[in-house]
């Protein structure tokens, strides 16, 4: 009730009036009964002293409690309100889930319908085509079937024979070393004979133009173009290839910000060599140019090779470090192997990554993967990575990589690489010339039609 602070409280006021009269009575000469008046007196006084004080501080305690309680009161209406909003979703889900299956059920049906139809379709067109092959036959005089049955013979056999011959084109530049292949280039690059060509990267399904990527291209004297395919390997032994891609970054630039000018959403993939990141004196021109272009280095993205990404040398880190932290995308692509790390690659920067597509569909041997190929797009979207399927150049690839929802691709079959042309460098127009007219290729059989439907009807 009582506590040790009110007697000693206490003690000291008694002590203290005892004192008060005390002094009157030996110092100030009053007699006993007046002295011990006046000790009461200021007794009383301490007393009353003490007691509003003490109730200030009961008033002020108590104010806090309430205002405790209050707010407890609160939370715990609050809670109560979220239980019974809780509660009443909880007894409404039955009902809602009823509702869901009776919109669901007529979708599901029609659906199934569909796949159905689509199948009809197939083989209806199965059925055309047989029927048209028939009457081709029937028609054709014997001198025509003749011709076309020596045709198709000449046919299989130039394709028995094909694998007997060398792959791909024949390098114009085979026979020359790697210093005259030098001097060509730096001829090229001073009577501007270095030209850029742009390839669309378009996006799947929609094949709506999304980004371009640069590709440098040697004009001989006498108009003939060589591919970088044929002459960067000596470029790269021979050093020239640091001022190609000081002359690619330049045109990068002067056409992002001519297309810039057109549309807001537009892209420059291009590459720089690892020769190129690894030497200080290669990279200060480039950083030039790039630091006097920060407006622009959203949509620069720059391209590495997957063995230059895993290189430790200490300048090439430097160099990646360095463009992103000025804002500039990385890319990686040829890629060989699907043993990647999408946390390593997000840390430093890379933003796309470029595989080909027989790569993607496990056309080629001991990928080494660490994942399915048709998982990489959510794997990589975890650290914010987009996948890029490139070297598409068949509508059936197409077809096939449909399951792995990819946002993008690029490859002949969409447009082929085209010389930068005067109207986009002068911003007039934003999107890439159509591609040129193609042979049609067969129609779709009937497996590859029963395929798409499945896809189809999966999709929906």
């Amino acid at each position: 009730m009582f506590g040790k602070g009110f007697f000693f409280i206490a003690f000291c006021m008694a002590l203290i009036a005892a004192s008060v009269g005390a002094v009157l009575h030996y110092a100030a000469g009053v007699t006993a009964v007046e002295a011990a008046f006046c000790a009461l007196a200021v007794l009383f006084g301490l007393l009353t002293v003490e007691s509003v004080s003490a109730r200030a501080r009961d008033r002020v305690e108590n104010n806090e409690r309430i205002e405790a309680l209050a707010r407890a009161s609160a939370d715990i209406a609050r809670q109560v309100g979220d239980l019974s909003v809780r509660l009443e979703k909880i007894e409404n889900a039955p009902a809602q889930e009823e509702n869901f299956k009776i919109h669901i059920e007529p979708l599901a049906k029609e659906i199934g319908d569909l796949a159905e139809l689509v199948g009809d379709l197939a083989g209806t067109v199965s059925e055309h085509e047989s029927m048209l092959a028939q009457k081709q036959i029937f028609a054709t005089s014997p001198e025509a079937a003749a011709r076309a049955v020596a045709e198709i013979a000449s046919a299989q056999t130039q394709h028995a024979a094909a694998p007997a011959r060398v792959a791909g084109p024949v390098n114009p530049l085979a026979e020359l070393k790697d210093n005259d292949v030098a001097a060509l280039l730096k001829d090229a690059l001073a009577n501007q004979r270095i030209d850029v060509h742009l390839q669309p990267i378009v996006t799947l399904p929609q094949r709506k133009v999304r980004f371009y990527e640069a590709v440098s291209r040697l004009r001989l004297p006498e108009g003939k173009l060589i591919e970088a395919v044929h002459f960067i390997d000596a470029a790269r032994r021979s050093g020239a290839v640091l001022s190609l891609d000081e002359n690619l970054v330049q045109s990068a630039v002067q056409v992002v910000r001519r297309l810039a000018t057109k549309s807001k959403d537009v892209g420059l993939f291009f590459n720089l060599a690892s020769e190129t990141l690894s030497e200080r004196a290669a990279m200060t021109p480039i950083m030039n140019v790039l630091d006097a272009n920060k407006a622009i280095a959203p949509s620069l993205i720059i391209e590495i090779a997957q063995s230059d990404f895993r290189s430790p040398n200490a300048v090439y880190r430097d160099s990646l470090h360095q463009l992103r932290e000025r804002g500039f995308r990385l890319a990686i692509d040829h890629v060989t192997d699907l043993h990647i790390d999408p946390q390593a690659m997000a840390e430093r920067g890379v933003r796309y990554l470029k595989i080909g597509a027989e790569l993607l569909l496990g056309r080629v041997p001991q990928t080494g993967a660490q994942v399915h190929p048709a998982d990489l797009v959510d794997l990589l979207g975890r650290y914010g990575i987009d996948l890029v399927a490139e070297k598409i150049e068949t509508e059936a690839t197409v077809v096939d990589l449909l399951d792995f929802d990819l946002g993008f691709g690029q490859g002949n079959l969409f447009a082929p690489p085209r010389p930068v042309r005067t109207e986009v460098l002068k911003g007039e127009i934003a999107e890439f010339p159509a591609p040129e007219t193609k042979a049609p290729e067969p129609a779709p059989r009937t497996n590859d039609l029963a395929k798409l439907a499945a896809r189809t009807v999966r999709r929906a």
